[in-house]
């Protein structure tokens, strides 16, 4: 069948450039598609459907969606742009990949902000209607692009969407705003005929969106079925013919698409369960972390109790008090509120109760880059709070992942009492993957004991010792009201065992370490690290943590395709780091660390373990690309392959600069 895209690789080879795309040699394994508008047209709603026809097809994907920083641009700018990209394939997908294959351009700001992106010869589907003087000057375009040949090395089809979609929805009498809004759903009429999609499922949720208005479902069911047939009738076979993707391969199960904030919810939701304890959310709205709440507000048939506080400081209290009452507490935020926190943060450390913060990274610092993705507040996750103040941090690989990242940080809050947080960032949070949905007999339960009878011996009555710890360093937990066990908590430090308050340097002392080794006994507690590719020596070893996974992995899959000596290691438990991790990273004679920031668990790992970490670092505000990590890999060998005498020598500095992965 002929296609308008060359043979691609899956993620593999994403972003690698093609040649050009009339006429495969084969149908491809993955396609990346990125629809771009303005922030009024629709697009997270066209990519989101789309995604679901995708998932229905059986494909593997990843999605990115990237939102424009600004609440309401004006409309036609550039900072307007709202673009939503997909990469979806027959095979094992990671992420959402490197260059698209296919843009899709609804005004002049869209093409211009994204089109760079493209890759040779892929293809660029632009709605003409929009490409008017006015917009053309609120992208900056001194001439229209669809008319002088600046857009020669892509495929270009720009017909007048606009006015196809309100001919399509004419006999509904829609005033010309409200047919305008139909327009995205007449775009992915077309993507659906393109990618050989089935419309049912998306002709029933228009139904189910617009039940109570059957004028608006019925013309953006029109519209929806216009876009479709366009791409059956028109004469445009020249561009583009309808491409088959097959379904990848995948153990039986029941699958799901899933979001970061919506597999963290419900990873709270089962943690709660396997403690045997009800749940309470005390949060504050903030991009991206305020969807948790969106989710979590759901499910009150679970015992889930949630509450929107009046800022960041009461919304960490109030769950500090549900814990102190004898629920699971959990927050969450985003770096600036996070700091609004972290007074309460140093409380639940000194009362030593079971807390999880969920802190959703985005761009900074202040207000920053509140819709873009970044993993800069590590350094604030294990060391920014007041006082030697430790607790465990975890990070979510990708959104499937965050599901078991929450049960983990339930489990550890309760098994140790203490504060545990859970970092995910702004790609994790709003990105999609299809999901296994776990058999929720496979996780073991993790109950909760109440301390119910004095612990303090024998007496008359019998002492109660709330700060008695047990061989890991655990004190009870104990229920406010409980006949017979009533004690002191608070924030000023405390004598051993019994709570009293007590300020002399020696129980300082002792209760510093006492709660720092706590903590640091989490590392005996967690799976050993293994190695996610490749050997557990070798001459080099990428190590990540959080979303930095996807393009991590394939690219040293590339990477060890072409004889490279390199394996991947991905960090769950990134404070206190798992027990053999040390060991390991000595067996690689050098190890690199990228992440999206200026280099933050590089020091952690150089701190802690003493290994010569190596950074490559990107602070941009968009996720890394396969290819800056593979070039950053290939400094380290001559050429293709691993060869004896090719590694690079200690001090040796041929890594690409911040400004090198960011021109």
């Amino acid at each position: 069948m002929a296609t308008i895209l060359a043979p691609q690789q899956p993620d593999t080879t994403a972003g690698r450039g093609s040649q050009s795309p009339t006429v495969p040699e084969a149908v491809p394994e993955a396609v990346v598609v990125r629809f771009a508008g303005d922030s009024g047209d629709g697009m997270q709603l066209t990519g989101g459907q789309f995604t679901l026809s995708t998932a229905l097809a059986g494909n593997d994907l990843a999605t990115f969606p990237d939102f424009p920083a600004e609440i309401r641009a004006p409309q036609g700018t550039l900072f307007g742009v709202s673009a939503f990209q997909i990469n979806f394939g027959s095979t094992e997908i990671t992420t959402a990949g490197d260059a698209p294959d296919v843009l899709v351009a609804m005004n002049p700001a869209a093409l211009k902000t994204n089109v760079s992106a493209l890759k040779p010869g892929g293809l660029i589907i632009a709605d003409s209607g929009e490409f008017t003087r006015r917009n053309l000057e609120k992208a900056k375009y001194e001439a229209n692009p669809l008319e002088d040949g600046s857009l020669a090395k892509w495929q270009l089809l720009a017909f007048d969407i606009s006015a196809l979609t309100l001919e399509a929805v004419k006999p509904f009498g829609l005033g010309n705003k409200e047919a305008l809004r139909c327009k995205n759903m007449w775009t992915l009429g077309l993507a659906l005929w393109m990618f050989d999609r089935d419309r049912a499922p998306l002709v029933q949720w228009l139904k189910d969106k617009f039940r109570k208005n059957d004028v608006l479902a019925e013309a953006n069911i029109a519209a929806l079925n216009a876009g479709h047939a366009y791409g059956e009738t028109a004469e445009i076979s020249g561009h583009v013919h309808k491409l088959h993707v097959a379904a990848a391969p995948a153990p039986s199960g029941l699958y799901r698409t899933v979001n970061g904030a919506e597999a963290i919810s419900y990873g709270l939701v089962a943690g709660a369960q396997l403690a045997g304890l009800k749940l309470f959310f005390g949060g504050y709205p903030i991009t991206p972390a305020s969807a948790i709440l969106h989710n979590l507000v759901k499910m009150k048939e679970f015992g889930v109790t949630c509450f929107q506080a009046e800022d960041e400081i009461a919304a960490i209290c109030s769950a500090i008090g549900a814990s102190y009452a004898g629920q699971l507490g959990v927050t969450s935020s985003s770096g600036p509120g996070i700091a609004l926190k972290g007074e309460a943060l140093g409380l639940a450390v000194m009362t030593e109760l079971p807390l999880v913060i969920v802190n959703s990274q985005r761009g900074g610092p202040s207000t920053g880059l509140p819709t873009k993705t970044e993993q800069s507040d590590l350094y604030q996750a294990v060391y920014g709070r007041n006082g030697d103040t430790p607790l465990p941090v975890i990070a979510a690989r990708s959104p499937a992942d965050a599901f078991d990242c929450a049960v983990e940080a339930c489990r550890i809050a309760v098994e140790f009492m203490t504060p545990v947080m859970l970092l995910t960032d702004g790609y994790i949070a709003n990105a999609a993957e299809p999901w296994l949905v776990p058999d929720p007999t496979g996780f073991a339960p993790f109950p909760v004991r109440f301390l119910d009878a004095p612990n303090g011996g024998e007496g008359d009555p019998a002492p109660v010792l709330p700060y008695k710890r047990d061989a890991r360093g655990v004190r009870p937990w104990i229920k406010p009201g409980t006949p017979g066990l009533e004690h002191r908590i608070g924030g000023i430090e405390k004598a051993i065992d019994t709570g009293d308050l007590d300020y002399s340097p020696a129980t300082h002392q002792a209760q510093t370490i006492a709660r720092m080794d706590k903590v640091n006994g989490v590392a005996t507690a967690v799976p050993a690290q293994k190695v996610d590719l490749g050997e557990d020596s070798g001459t080099l070893v990428v190590v990540g943590w959080g979303s930095t996974f996807g393009p991590i992995h394939q690219a040293v899959r590339r990477a060890r395709a072409k004889g490279c000596k390199v394996s991947h290691v991905h960090i769950r438990h990134v404070w206190p780091l798992p027990a053999n991790l040390g060991a390991l990273l000595k067996r690689f004679t050098h190890v690199l660390v990228p992440e999206m920031n200026t280099g933050q668990f590089k020091t952690v790992l150089r701190d802690q373990l003493l290994v010569d970490a190596r950074p490559l670092n990107k602070v941009s505000g968009q996720p890394f690309t396969i290819a800056e990590i593979e070039t950053a890999i290939a400094s380290f060998f001559d050429g293709i392959g691993d060869h004896e005498g090719g590694e690079v020598p200690a001090g040796d500095t041929r890594l690409p600069s911040i400004k090198a992965v960011n021109p």
